[in-house]
């Protein structure tokens, strides 16, 4: 079970999701020294949903996109823990500036 579970939908469509989603590694990885990988998913794969996953000491996790919402999943190590709402605030708090800048 992961220790972060943030879902937001939306009706962006996926190329659109994409860019916002390579535009949120692009600020984990500045921001907070991540080290992210995008894989989308296979062309014409049902239900499938593109992959971005993202890693450093202390915490690790995926972020799922569709054209309809994203779903980040995110594990905290130990000393990472304690800080548990503040770093769930703050990755909400990102991902929401990014889709309200994206018209829907």
């Amino acid at each position: 079970m992961p220790d972060i579970h943030i879902q937001r939908d939306h009706g962006l469509g996926l190329p659109a999701a994409r860019a916002l989603a390579t535009e949120w590694a692009a600020q984990a990885e500045r921001k907070f020294d991540m080290e992210c990988r995008y894989e989308p998913c296979e062309e014409g794969e049902a239900g499938g949903a593109d992959e971005l996953s993202f890693k450093r000491a202390g915490v690790s996790g995926t972020l799922s996109v569709t054209g309809e919402s994203f779903v980040l999943d995110a594990k905290l190590g130990f000393l990472l823990g304690s800080f548990k709402d503040r770093i769930e605030a703050e990755i909400a708090k990102n991902l929401d500036a990014l889709l309200a800048e994206k018209p829907a």
